[in-house]
């Protein structure tokens, strides 16, 4: 898998955060019930991109996460960023240091061309695409194949 489970869970958390139509706080609990995520896992995910100022918290009980921008505003590359680092997106695909068109390994061409298709791809989609799409496909969202939407 190109990215990391804490980075495909945030993306997905990310997600249902951008379906809720308000501007409430959602609990965590709530998040890692409806999307089967272990709760200590996803805390840790949410805190990432809590300190990357994409999500704010909320203790208490009636705290949780929400979403600190615009769903239209936040792209995917955003959050892949903040989990997984943009290594993924700049290295080579071998983990050869120095490869690059003075000296390439021999997958360089073909991966630079993917990499930079995927960086496009993420930088040009957000949330609010994601939301639109899962909803108007009725898309699921959840590891067990359910079409629920926060």
């Amino acid at each position: 898998m190109l990215l990391s489970n804490a980075c495909v869970y945030g993306l997905r958390a990310s997600v249902y955060l951008a379906a809720v139509s308000d501007d409430s706080y959602v609990s965590i609990k709530k998040i890692s019930n409806d999307l089967d995520i272990s709760h200590h896992f996803l805390t840790k995910v949410l805190q990432q991109l809590t300190n990357a100022n994409l999500m704010e918290s909320m203790k208490g009980p009636k705290g949780g996460v929400r979403l600190i921008n615009p769903t239209n505003d936040v792209t995917l590359l955003e959050i892949v960023a903040a989990i997984d680092g943009m290594d993924i997106l700049t290295e080579c695909a071998l983990g050869l240091p120095g490869c690059g068109t003075e000296k390439p390994c021999p997958i360089h061409e073909k991966w630079a061309d993917t990499r930079d298709e995927i960086r496009k791809m993420l930088s040009d989609t957000s949330l609010q695409d994601l939301v639109d799409e899962g909803k108007s496909g009725n898309l699921r969202i959840t590891a067990d194949g359910e079409f629920k939407w926060a």
